[in-house]
């Protein structure tokens, strides 16, 4: 929605709108909020379109769409039905004082679905996000032959049971849950599949005379010991300096407007859960014949990258290949390799003879990079779950040398893809605002770390990191100084990325996974290739597009911290009256804590405790709680084992 609406504030063409939402470009004409100039459709310029946020006094704003402006006042009365989050049309109030708005149209709600469960001893259907009632258009007699527990999910528009998910109790419902929450799916449309199986499992390098054919360098992947895609395989040539990247070439096979382009477009990214993955790309893409495998010729979008002795690039070059990746590694296989470990064979013996000195110049390149850029200690937790799926162990994923290695390897190729052109796909990242540092350094005062006059926040960063890192508390430190920095997003514009240090920053190297990196990868084809008439079509529509990438990348993340946030809770249940350790990580409110013991990561709040805890310290937890539906676990602290100086 939020797509096809920035197009109408910018302006689009009947015959550019549409079918499905043709029926309500007429309401809003009916409504006198679409004006029509000619053949161009748009919403009058007394409008404005956003999403609602509400403050806790009841208060709403109005969030622009499509502007850099500031927030319009909603007061109680004018919201009109309109809840946060709600996608909205907003009249612009004009008076004494702030800026305000009457919304006067909701263009869609915050949560089109909603996934409920039946209480039995409640006789309702309660939400899982909260445990307040839901209501449907359904009998009292048929909701109570219901099994206790059962899992529905909700059309909220209509307020009608649109799918039975399974029940409470299963705990392999959960990846239904948390898929439906946000409204995605795992399987694909019947027209991407035959779309997909039409491709072969094979490339042909005779069909492709004009692309560079690479097959006789000795590339290499090296990815998590689970995967399946595998995007990227580099290669490094010693004695001419230069760094090949070889990215799967997704676009070759991902036709514009085509089904599996609609899907993956829907879709923005693949969704990572312990057991499995939900594909952007039907599985015949992604672990097949977009998939960079070990011995298989695969066609590449290269990036050739030849630095200086000052490590700067003097040359870069973007074009299609042919590759054969030799070998797929492991993470913890590279680092064997890196930690002193000799190779296998002559495989091994071939590539090691340019990974070795490749990643004695990549520690040289990040350690230039984090003079402008920031290094943040944030480590993944990774759920180990049974056949059941049942959580049985976490297991805490720290960076490496290997993944160090491949990582500057792959910004190098975002840096160089990025210097393409000045409009159209960037990832960017801004500073933090003032009001976000002060109420960190608010934060940090309570636990003792104070900060000196800075020049910049790179400097007060790092000063705080250096500070931090003495007291042992870095990583925890470092967990608050990213909650303080903005999201990083797409743009269709370059306002550099902060986190990095980049002026300008691009996303290249993950097309099977991100169809932002698919787009960029048809903007740089079209200019390649001299396109003219597909390049323009491609920037006219780039605007909205990149609003929604950035909308599914969230919504994405959000599917996997429900998940995990489920699987916590299901253990605690099973631990009510249990003690653990666990550390502060919120003690305003009701303070929070996450346990750091056999078992690392679940969250928990601790309202017995309000006053009697500070940031950071350690304690000693013992669950009251744990609600399954809602996935809150209760703690009440035992035991103090330390206090933060």
């Amino acid at each position: 929605m939020k797509e096809f609406i920035l197009k109408l504030i910018r302006g689009i063409d009947r015959k550019d709108i549409p079918r499905d939402y043709i029926p309500l470009v007429d309401d809003l004409i009916r409504h006198k909020i679409v004006k029509i100039d000619g053949k161009i459709y748009r919403i009058a310029s007394k409008f404005r379109v956003g999403e609602v946020d509400i403050a806790k006094n009841g208060m709403g704003f109005l969030v622009q769409l499509g502007v850099k402006a500031k927030d319009l006042l909603i007061e109680p009365k004018d919201l009109n039905g309109a809840g946060k989050g709600d996608l909205v049309v907003a009249k612009r109030l004009f008076g004494g004082g702030r800026p305000r708005a009457k919304v006067v149209y909701i263009l869609e709600k915050a949560f089109r679905f909603s996934v409920a469960y039946w209480d039995k001893a409640q006789l309702a259907l309660l939400n899982v996000k909260d445990g307040r009632p839901v209501e449907v258009v359904a009998t009292r007699k048929s909701l109570k032959e219901l099994p206790d527990g059962t899992i529905v999910k909700i059309d909220n528009e209509q307020r009608t049971i649109v799918e039975v998910l399974g029940v409470l109790s299963d705990p392999k419902v959960d990846e239904k849950i948390s898929l439906a929450l946000y409204n995605k799916r795992e399987a694909f449309s019947p027209e991407a599949e035959l779309e997909a199986s039409a491709y072969p499992d094979y490339v042909d390098k005779s069909l492709y005379p004009d692309r560079i054919d690479l097959t006789h360098l000795p590339f290499c992947t090296i990815d998590p010991v689970d995967a399946k895609d595998h995007d990227d395989a580099i290669y490094w040539d010693e004695a001419t300096r230069t760094l090949y990247v070889a990215i799967a070439d997704v676009s070759e096979y991902v036709h514009y407007m085509g089904p599996i382009d609609k899907e993956a477009k829907e879709r923005g990214f693949s969704i990572y859960l312990p057991h499995k993955s939900i594909p952007m790309l039907p599985r015949k893409l992604s672990e097949g014949i977009c998939s960079l495998k070990e011995g298989q010729e695969r066609l590449a979008f290269v990036v050739q990258i030849t630095l200086d002795a000052n490590l700067e690039p003097v040359h870069e070059k973007i074009f299609d290949a042919i590759i054969k990746s030799r070998r797929k590694y492991t993470y913890e296989e590279v680092d064997r390799f890196l930690a002193g470990e000799g190779p296998r064979d002559q495989v091994d013996r071939e590539i090691l003879a340019y990974l070795l000195p490749l990643y004695k110049l990549t520690q040289r390149v990040r350690r230039d990079r984090l003079q402008r850029g920031f290094e943040f200690l944030n480590p993944e937790i990774r759920l180990i779950l049974d056949e059941n799926q049942e959580l049985v162990a976490t297991k805490v994923e720290r960076e490496t040398p290997s993944h160090a290695l491949i990582e500057e390897c792959m910004l190098l190729a975002n840096k160089a893809s990025a210097k393409e052109f000045e409009y159209g796909i960037f990832r960017t990242h801004e500073e933090p605002s003032l009001q976000k540092i002060e109420e960190l350094l608010e934060e940090l005062a309570t636990i003792g770390i104070f900060t000196k006059e800075y020049n910049d926040i790179h400097e007060l960063f790092l000063h705080i990191q250096r500070e931090a890192e003495s007291r042992g508390i870095k990583e925890h430190v470092d967990r608050l100084l990213i909650k303080t920095q903005k999201q990083a997003g797409y743009t269709v514009e370059n306002i550099g990325h902060f986190g990095l240090g980049f002026e300008k920053y691009t996303h290249f190297t993950s097309p099977i996974r991100r169809y932002s990196d698919l787009t960029l990868h048809r903007l740089l084809k079209a200019k390649l290739r001299k396109d003219q008439r597909q390049l323009d079509y491609i920037l006219r529509n780039i605007e909205a597009l990149v609003v929604k990438i950035s909308e599914l990348e969230r919504e994405a993340a959000k599917v996997e911290w429900d998940f995990m946030d489920r699987k916590f809770a299901r253990w605690a249940a099973k631990h009510v009256g249990e003690r653990f350790q666990a550390i502060v990580v919120d003690p305003r409110s009701t303070p929070i804590a996450n346990i750091e013991d056999e078992i690392v990561g679940p969250r928990l709040f601790l309202p017995f405790d309000k006053g009697r805890v500070e940031l950071f310290q350690r304690i000693v937890v013992e669950i009251v709680e744990a609600n399954i539906a809602t996935t809150k676990i209760t703690a009440r602290v035992v035991e103090f084992l330390d206090v933060p100086e």
